[in-house]
């Protein structure tokens, strides 16, 4: 085939319509095979060799990770040719899945498309070199030439465009990728069992996060027709994983983000969990749960930033619902046959003389009665009772008892005094 004839076949104009593999399977299999087979060794070497030594970005010495990959490259293009059809290889990709693929690792590792594209030419010119010689060789007609021009060049302009599509991918995803790996990190970090501190420690140094040796963890209720959670708005020093179906930040020193959680929450109920080592992070988050579901019920704050070290107390006594309504429960059976205002009366009553270490004038002036109320009231209590206000542990019981109910409100109607 002479220069002008090649030049010829190249024109974009005159190519056949229609991909690379619909122009393939106009050639007889076995053309195919007569001319590629016989050089296809040959070709991917000398594609391999001309690329490293035209293209600095694939030339670099003692890259052996780069040398296998173009090679591998190489070596799909060929078969795909030898195969007349892109039917995905032993690991599952197309060979458009697999340049996609080079095009995300191209920029992942800081080029443009401009070195993938000049080896595709590079590759498309080499190749045509080889099947001219071996088709001219095996006697192939020039309409056979024609056509498989037609569909190398085609090939070529299917590999870059999936090569520069992948490109664009991980350009449009890269601003997003530092959010993915610090809730990735958040993962971790409540990841039960734990993950070894090393492995931690490692996400953190890719995340830009300093790791403290403490973290309080944040429950944010996120309720319908809410915005979604922008783990963005929070800054670097804290660390947010906003999928979660109750979005949770991760704070290293929570005292100096208490202002900002306030300002930038405003409008949800949220709650800070205990400040605790990193592996009882999952801990803190837990108490923070809780608090939100406290906080719902109205038992803790029903809006705002809620502290959870400043409600231990209330936080501990509902720790368990099941067993606290059985403490209740048992508690106040003796109260049982009394009218709804009674125990109201008696409760109020019993908890300010708890309170007052069983000072009878001070239980009065809290309750805003005369002293005599008072001991009438303790006197019906002492009846009920029995014993049991000489009992420290029962006194004890009583105490939360009272106190569970009294933060209760209505919910707390069933095990009231």
């Amino acid at each position: 085939m002479t220069s002008a004839h090649r030049q010829q076949v190249h024109v974009p104009g005159e190519r056949a319509g229609g991909t690379a593999q619909e122009i393939l399977s106009t050639i007889p299999p076995s053309q195919i095979a007569a001319i590629v087979r016989p050089v296809a060794g040959r070709m991917i070497t000398e594609i391999v060799k001309e690329i490293r030594a035209s293209v600095p970005a694939y030339g670099q010495p003692r890259d052996d990770e780069l040398t296998q990959l173009l090679v591998a490259s190489v070596e799909r293009a060929v078969r795909r040719l030898v195969d007349g059809k892109d039917t995905p290889r032993t690991d599952g990709r197309t060979n458009e899945d697999w340049f996609r693929r080079i095009g995300r690792m191209e920029y992942y590792a800081g080029r443009s498309m401009d070195a993938m594209q000049t080896a595709v030419r590079i590759g498309t010119r080499v190749a045509w070199r080889h099947l001219w010689r071996a088709g001219a060789a095996a006697g192939v007609p020039s309409s056979t030439f024609n056509t498989l021009a037609d569909a190398l060049f085609h090939y070529s302009d299917e590999l870059s465009a999936a090569a520069i599509a992948g490109h664009s991918e991980a350009q449009a995803r890269a601003d997003g990728t530092a959010e993915r790996i610090r809730q990735r990190l958040v993962r971790m970090i409540l990841a039960d069992p734990p993950i070894s501190p090393q492995a931690i420690a490692d996400l953190a140094a890719d995340a830009g996060w300093t790791m403290p040796d403490s973290v309080a963890l944040v429950a944010v209720d996120q309720r319908p027709g809410q915005r979604p959670l922008q783990a963005s708005a929070f800054g670097p020093d804290v660390l947010a994983d906003a999928d979660r179906a109750e979005p949770c930040l991760v704070l290293g020193q929570p005292e100096r983000h208490f202002s900002e959680l306030r300002r930038t929450l405003r409008g949800r109920l949220a709650a800070v969990g205990p400040l605790v080592p990193i592996p009882q992070a999952v801990k803190s988050l837990e108490c923070a749960h809780k608090a939100l579901e406290l906080g719902r019920k109205g038992v803790l704050p029903s809006s705002g930033v809620i502290d959870c070290s400043e409600h231990l107390p209330t936080l501990a006594i509902h720790a368990d619902e099941f067993i606290l309504k059985q403490l209740t429960e048992r508690a106040f059976r003796p109260f049982a046959d009394l009218t709804t205002r009674q125990r109201s009366r008696l409760s109020e009553t019993l908890r300010a003389w708890l309170d007052a270490g069983g000072g009878i004038s001070d239980v009065a002036a809290r309750l805003d009665v005369h002293p005599q109320t008072v001991r009438y009231r303790m006197n019906q209590i002492t009846n009920l009772l029995g014993g049991t206000l000489d009992n420290p542990d029962e006194r004890f019981l009583l105490d939360i008892a009272l106190r569970a109910v009294h933060v209760r409100g209505s919910d707390g109607s069933d095990i009231r005094l």
